[in-house]
């Protein structure tokens, strides 16, 4: 019998035990009360299982190369920066992702904060809770320029959003695509020239090398002086250090954060402290059918992977790999 583990969040409940189930699988959840940042306990909890549906938990080479029955680890989002895929490579284990499932709910989270943010709250609820009555005139959505970095699903979700609140759009990416451009009124340039013209800089990219702290003292300092922050990408694209100084000289109004350098976001945060910064616990992905959607489809992808298939569009590693067997 195929065994599956879910160690991903929010495992307890989805259309993925009833799919694996059918098909004559096994569907556990893992023991909420075990550290699972932890290699050794990590480790010793997946044994035994050669596949996993995943989270953000770190799956370092050392987790990777003590668990030899591990074919798959399908990942219940669509990063995968927290996985040695090099540790995978050399082992023939698939790492694949759930793509095109939570990129509404994403868009949906970032336009929330980048609304929370313009009109005041939480402060003004917290306010009016302590019979405190104050009336401040706030710049106007509308009209305002948001910045994009990173045109993907999310990123394209997004830019609908924002031009449907009558915003002007700018985009910086590599690789755009061609279709959305034709059909959506955004304007492609630099990072320069996005983060200087910016009332919003929304991020929307992935955590690579490449991207790691994006946003730093330096590109802070090419803001707009009063620009706000948004993002519920991956921690690692910001240096926090330099957000908090740039949030305390008052060179950035606020920044909305969904996602952390460290999370859970440690009780030593200075961000924890600072009024004008908006956080929520790495849940921008999540909504009923986002969730669904995502078991639903890393279920399907073990399934397939079973069955001799490769669903190509969402495998992250083993570029090149053919006649890949699951034993």
């Amino acid at each position: 019998m195929l065994k599956v583990l879910c160690t991903a969040l929010n495992a307890e409940e989805g259309p993925h035990f009833s799919i694996l189930r059918n098909a004559g699988a096994s569907c556990d959840v893992v023991d909420r009360s075990l550290d699972l940042t932890k290699p050794d306990v990590l480790r010793k909890v997946i044994a035994g299982y050669p596949a996993i549906i995943a989270g953000s938990e770190p799956f370092p080479a050392e987790v990777i190369n003590s668990s030899p029955e591990l074919r798959v680890i399908a990942r219940a989002g669509v990063g995968f920066d927290a996985i040695n895929l090099p540790a995978c490579d050399a082992r023939q284990i698939v790492v694949a992702t759930t793509p095109g499932v939570n990129h509404h709910a994403v868009a949906e989270h970032a336009i929330a904060m980048l609304m929370a943010i313009a009109r005041g709250f939480p402060s003004c609820d917290q306010e009016v809770r302590k019979c405190v009555w104050t009336r401040v005139s706030r710049p106007r959505v509308m009209g305002s320029t948001i910045g994009l970095i990173g045109l993907g699903r999310i990123g394209q979700a997004t830019a609908t959003r924002a031009i449907g609140l009558g915003m002007k759009v700018l985009c910086c990416d590599p690789y755009p695509s061609a279709e959305f451009l034709k059909s959506y009124a955004v304007e492609m340039v630099s990072l320069d020239e996005l983060l200087s013209r910016s009332d919003y800089v929304s991020l929307h990219s992935p955590s690579i090398a490449e991207t790691k702290h994006l946003i730093n003292a330096k590109t802070l300092d090419k803001m707009k002086t009063g620009s706000v922050l948004i993002n519920t990408a991956r921690g690692q694209l910001v240096d926090e250090t330099a957000l908090i100084a740039a949030l305390k000289s008052g060179k950035l109004r606020a920044a909305g954060l969904d996602v952390f350098e460290v999370e859970p976001l440690p009780a030593s945060s200075p961000l924890l402290q600072m009024p004008n910064v908006l956080l929520s616990g790495h849940i921008a992905g999540l909504d009923n059918e986002s969730h669904n959607g995502t078991w639903e489809l890393a279920a399907q992808i073990i399934l397939k992977l079973k069955a001799g298939e490769w669903p190509q569009e969402c495998i992250q590693n083993l570029k090149g790999v053919q006649n890949w067997k699951w034993a």
